[in-house]
């Protein structure tokens, strides 16, 4: 079965997910894109062209070009002040959703589009990309395997400069709200461990070219007493660190680091005398499955996959306003200066 698609918000962030489904032979047999909706109608048309979309429907209301096509899916690619309307009328349309992230602006929307989604029996899902790339499934499986003892904490490290320009450089919270949430949710993923509490201070650098919040240092509570911590800056000059942060995993047994690229270290215990017993190299196997590593092309083949099975995503939305809380509790407790409980989340 092919698949209509509508997609709505024809920016520059588009694009990565057009190319994903063009360049994958499986998703390019399963989605046919129909529509595509943005307010900007001149937008829209150069995306169609750019893509060789000439064929889909163009309009700036997405009932509208859900009608004229008879969409059967809507992927979400709109502003975040936007998405909860967005999602709401595809939902109500009859479509399955895939959203960028965050999945909503507040927490009562997410669980109002959870709700939503149920009654109206359609994968709702989020296009958490960075959990879907090789570095990521390799800490979690060795993390599962046990290699290095029971899990105590996960340390991250995000510091980069990017100059943007646009809505970025003008958001609340940007940090926390457009990037950090990438690592919360892969550090939940890797973890296995549920969220519980958070403390967070925000601040804005001087030298910082955002309006607000460009730097962060989280400090978090999962279940089973796993502590993740969170270093961050996105005005930060200089050598920087990888997009996908610098890690650091401790065990019970010993320790994984990982650049956030190709260098990866993990190690025992050693068995020398004295203070400090040292350490024993052990492998970093690759991950358990190639085709979960592929970014986009990874998330919207879960989401395919689940339309047609039934079975959740991993990313389905119930599950991921858990990573949602992460980042909204780490706002209000930069605000109250307090910590946040977030435990009853999802």
């Amino acid at each position: 079965m092919k698949f209509n698609a509508i997609l709505c918000g024809c920016g520059a962030m588009s694009k990565g997910w057009l190319r994903a489904i063009a360049s994958t032979p499986a998703l390019a047999e399963s989605i046919q894109v129909v529509g595509l909706v943005d307010l900007n109608r001149a937008t829209a048309e150069n995306l169609a062209k750019e893509f060789s979309l000439e064929d889909a429907v163009i309009g700036s209301d997405l009932g509208d070009v859900i009608a004229a096509t008879k969409a059967d899916l809507v992927f979400d690619v709109v502003i975040p002040a936007a998405r909860f309307n967005v999602v709401s009328t595809a939902l109500k349309a009859g479509c399955h959703v895939l959203s960028e992230k965050p999945m909503a602006t507040s927490l009562a929307e997410g669980a109002a589009l959870i709700d939503l989604a149920a009654k109206a029996g359609k994968v709702h899902a989020i296009i958490q990309n960075r959990r879907y790339i090789s570095g990521i499934r390799r800490l979690r499986r060795l993390v599962e395997e046990g290699a290095i003892g029971e899990l105590t904490g996960i340390h991250c490290d995000f510091f980069l400069g990017p100059h943007f320009g646009g809505f970025r450089e003008e958001m609340d919270n940007v940090l926390l709200l457009d990037m950090a949430i990438h690592t919360f949710d892969a550090a939940r993923f890797v973890s296995g461990k549920v969220p519980l509490s958070v403390y967070c201070m925000e601040k804005n650098p001087a030298g910082s070219w955002y309006k607000h919040g460009a730097s962060a240092h989280a400090l978090f509570d999962f279940s089973d007493d796993v502590v993740f911590s969170y270093r961050g800056s996105w005005c930060a000059e200089g050598r920087r660190t990888s997009w996908e942060s610098q890690w650091r995993l401790t065990g019970s047994k010993g320790m994984l680091t990982w650049d956030g690229e190709e260098n990866f270290e993990a190690s025992v215990a050693g068995n020398e005398p004295g203070l400090l017993h040292g350490f024993k190299p052990i492998e970093v196997p690759g991950p358990k499955h190639e085709e979960e590593t592929h970014g986009h092309a990874s998330v919207i083949a879960s989401f395919i996959e689940a339309i047609r099975t039934g079975k959740a995503p991993e990313t389905a939305s119930h599950d991921n306003i858990r990573s949602l809380a992460m980042v909204l509790g780490a706002i209000e407790s930069a605000k109250t200066g307090r910590r946040v409980d977030i435990s009853a989340q999802g």
